[in-house]
């Protein structure tokens, strides 16, 4: 990810999701934070879940070099939340939101490592306001304009995805793909030219891989098309996640954090036609769309 950001100086805003899986058996970060809050909400033990957490997060920051400091700081993190007991809604959103936060703030600490002057913002300072509903927060209109004025900053930015907070600074998450959502935000806020959302496949395929060996790789797509998939079982986007780029005629770049310089999918407003009918199959229990 830093080899990423360092190759193409007009990266300049970068939004992190949870650390993910680090092989096919392991448990997501966020899957376990919300085993936690879980733990917390029905009184049961949670040394173990903090245990697994701590450790998941030492093995990163020694593998990077980092400052011990901020296992100090992830340890705190997960302190306040669970003080939240008062309100199951609000704890379950403030636990959450640690596995994106701890990545920003671990990926802005590595950057400045090898030579990349780069800040983590936090949602707040950033300006992204939500409604009031956790777990399913919206973005409010007036957040684009502040969003407008990270432009102004000099460092590349390193903000977490998922989560935000309301008027009266009480922090909520979107749904489950929220960091695809605050990664189109922000590109609608800033009015990017581009936004890269990278991930774990080197494009769109016109078919499940899964389901059907070597299928075509889409090069090009409009958003309604991907929404249209999307709405069926296509797994590469929460069906919401693009609207704000979308809305602000953002194109979006699907790549692949293993293989950067692979082509990708470019998803557009809209595409000359190339004289093939079909442009991807997908398909749901219940259902399925050409």
């Amino acid at each position: 990810v830093g080899n990423i950001i360092k190759s193409d100086a007009s990266r300049k805003f970068i939004v992190v999701s949870a650390p993910g899986k680090r092989h096919k058996e392991d448990t997501k970060m966020t899957d376990l934070l919300i085993d936690l809050g879980n733990a917390i909400i029905h009184g049961e033990p949670t040394d173990e879940h903090v245990k697994n957490m701590m450790d998941r997060f030492e093995e990163i920051v020694t593998g990077l070099e980092l400052s011990k400091k901020m296992l100090e700081e992830f340890s705190e993190s997960l302190q306040q939340a669970r003080q939240l007991t008062d309100d199951p809604a609000s704890l379950m959103d403030a636990v959450k939101a640690i596995g994106e936060d701890s990545s920003a703030k671990l990926l802005s600490a590595y950057l400045n490592t090898i030579g990349v002057k780069a800040a983590y913002v936090n949602p707040q300072e950033a300006g992204i306001i939500l409604s009031d509903e956790p777990g399913n927060a919206r973005i409010l209109p007036e957040s684009y304009d502040k969003i407008y004025e990270l432009r102004e900053r000099e460092e590349v930015l390193v903000i977490p995805g998922f989560f935000g907070y309301t008027k009266d600074g009480k922090l909520v998450t979107f749904s489950r793909g929220g960091s695809d959502i605050t990664g189109s935000i922000i590109a609608a806020g800033v009015k990017a030219t581009l936004y890269e959302n990278f991930t774990d496949v080197d494009s769109v395929y016109t078919v499940n891989p899964s389901f059907v060996p070597n299928p075509k790789k889409i090069t090009k797509l409009t958003y309604k098309e991907m929404r249209e998939l999307s709405y069926a079982g296509f797994s590469v986007f929460h069906d919401e996640a693009l609207m704000p780029a979308y809305h602000a005629k953002i194109p979006v770049a699907i790549k692949n954090t293993n293989n950067p310089t692979a082509e990708g999918t470019l998803i557009v407003a809209e595409r000359e036609l190339n004289g093939q009918i079909v442009t991807g199959i997908a398909s749901d229990t219940g259902f399925c769309t050409i």
